[in-house]
């Protein structure tokens, strides 16, 4: 098969490798869309030491099963792999598996590939009348999903009434703003320096969106914020953004330095969440709601062939394109 595969830093190559060995119990999956996350991107810049280079990437994937249980079937995706049987697992929180695994981290290769392998498990249907590039959003729309769900549970305010902020328009970023119209939420800003996107980001939901670079808006503080890029810079702004009494949804992993305001957000009580993937009710819920149209049109994306997705995370890192998500297509 032909793959996309990191060969070091900020190097991809479009090489032959060899095709999936099946094991008992799974999937061979003919990738039709996959797309380019954030991860991928610290991997090809050598900032995740959990994709040691060669290795393929990818991990947001959709196609046709044509070998396995669930042959002849279009699917989406679930690529975090878990044992089903701890703890965590048996009581529906599989994404803190001790044993957990995701694609394109060693040693499991990912999805920039034509073909790949998955247990029945981690598959869910598609209906014919959806696209497989929208499906491929699946995986990273679940993440925000999670997310809003565990920033509801914590807030005092109806959503209805709820001042939201989300540091970031990208993927992660556009996402979580979706997913927050489509559960009730309509007071919702959008922090993002790329001017490119704003027209984007604001028709894709008639968003308050604005650039960090020119100022946050003069004494407006807000009851949840979600920061969806993961730096310190933001997760100060975060910090400062919050009214007291609310809440902190860090989806980003952009770095591990300092940032927090942690005198802050102690004296005047406000919560601080990490958030990591998602369960798999969550990612079947953001499947339906795919299907069902909650997330709108889900146009913000452009498409690349696979072979030439190199040029597609160069272009990416330079700033240069204005989509939150690049889909590529083996």
């Amino acid at each position: 098969m032909k793959a996309l595969v990191y060969t070091d830093v900020e190097e991809m190559t479009f090489q032959n490798e060899p095709d999936p060995v099946l094991e008992e119990g799974e999937n061979l999956i003919r990738v039709v869309s996959v797309g380019i996350c954030g991860s991928d991107m610290h991997g090809f810049l050598g900032h995740d030491e959990r994709r040691p280079a060669p290795l393929i990437l990818g991990h947001e994937a959709a196609g046709d099963v044509i070998e396995g249980p669930m042959k002849g079937k279009r699917v989406t995706v679930n690529p975090l792999v878990t044992c089903d049987k701890c703890e965590a697992c048996v009581t529906g929180r599989e994404h803190l598996c001790a044993e957990r695994s995701l694609i394109s981290m060693k040693p499991r290769q990912g999805a920039f590939s034509e073909l790949l392998k998955m247990p029945s498990s981690n598959l869910v249907e598609v209906p014919d009348h959806v696209d497989f590039d929208h499906a491929a959003l699946t995986e990273p729309l679940a993440v925000c999903w999670h997310a809003v769900k565990l920033g509801e549970a914590a807030l005092f305010f109806a959503p209805a009434d709820a001042k939201c902020l989300i540091i970031g328009g990208g993927a992660i970023g556009l996402g979580t703003a979706l997913a927050l119209r489509a559960r009730g939420y309509t007071n919702i800003s959008i922090s993002e320096p790329n001017e490119k996107r704003h027209d984007m980001l604001r028709s894709a939901g008639d968003f308050n969106v604005y650039s960090p670079l020119q100022g946050h808006p003069d004494g407006v503080m807000f009851d949840i914020v979600f920061d969806a890029v993961g730096f310190a810079g933001t997760r100060a702004d975060a910090s400062a953004l919050v009214k007291p009494g609310g809440v902190i949804v860090h989806i980003g992993l952009g770095d591990s330095e300092p940032g927090l305001d942690v005198r802050r957000i102690t004296l005047q009580e406000i919560q601080f969440i990490g958030t990591y993937c998602y369960t798999k009710v969550d990612f079947a819920e953001t499947a339906q709601g795919i299907y069902d149209g909650i997330f709108g049109d889900l146009t913000w994306h452009q498409t690349r062939p696979l072979a030439e997705g190199h040029q597609a995370f160069v272009d990416i890192l330079a700033g240069a394109v204005a989509e939150p998500k690049v889909i590529l297509k083996p």
